[in-house]
């Protein structure tokens, strides 16, 4: 481990893990609900992103948040860096109930980012995607991951925006509303 994880590994779990609580309590996600993450571990160490990946605390981080995003009954998905032109890693599984085609790569931590390379380690069956649409999605460090999000996402206002110096941005999509002045629309459906 290097020094950063050594001072600082308890810290920065406990924050992940609070970032996903306030996320859950605030997005009203249903089961079964796709989640994107995109991490980056530079950031995270108060460095720029793509400078410092840091294989430990790529696997902290993840480790972290997948535990209580699974419990959640949640998929996950992560975004690879451009080095892998942001691919996602996610359990084949999932990948074949959402419909999403297999693209052959595996992540390293300079190629694909520390954190992705952590949920291949860790994900049952992991495979690599080129694209998804998530209902909902975690950015610790401005990894962009926008692009991997429904069409009409929604910011999730958190308490604590932070994991070590990454600021930490969320958001929920919702259905997009059609018709004019006269349409009625499912509440459910927020």
């Amino acid at each position: 481990m290097c020094d950063y994880e050594n001072q600082n590994y308890e810290r920065v779990i406990g924050e992940s893990k609070r970032v996903v609580s306030e996320f859950l309590e605030e997005a009203n996600l249903k089961r079964g609900s796709l989640v994107v993450i995109g991490c980056s571990t530079s950031e995270i160490a108060s460095h720029q992103i793509g400078s410092f990946s840091n294989a430990g605390l790529g696997e902290a981080v993840f480790v972290a948040m997948y535990e209580e995003l699974k419990e959640a009954g949640l998929s996950v998905a992560t975004q690879c860096c451009e080095h892998l032109n942001r691919a996602l890693i996610m359990s084949e599984e999932d990948a074949q109930r959402f419909g999403y085609e297999v693209v052959n790569v595996i992540p390293q931590p300079k190629a694909g980012g520390s954190f992705s390379t952590a949920a291949w380690k860790h994900l049952e069956h992991p495979v690599a995607v080129e694209h998804i649409q998530a209902h909902a999605g975690i950015d610790i460090g401005d990894t962009l991951i926008g692009m991997h999000l429904r069409p009409v996402a929604v910011p999730v206002r958190i308490v604590h925006p932070m994991i070590g110096g990454a600021r930490v941005v969320c958001a929920r999509t919702r259905a997009k509303y059609v018709g004019g002045g006269r349409a009625q629309y499912n509440e459910e459906l927020e």
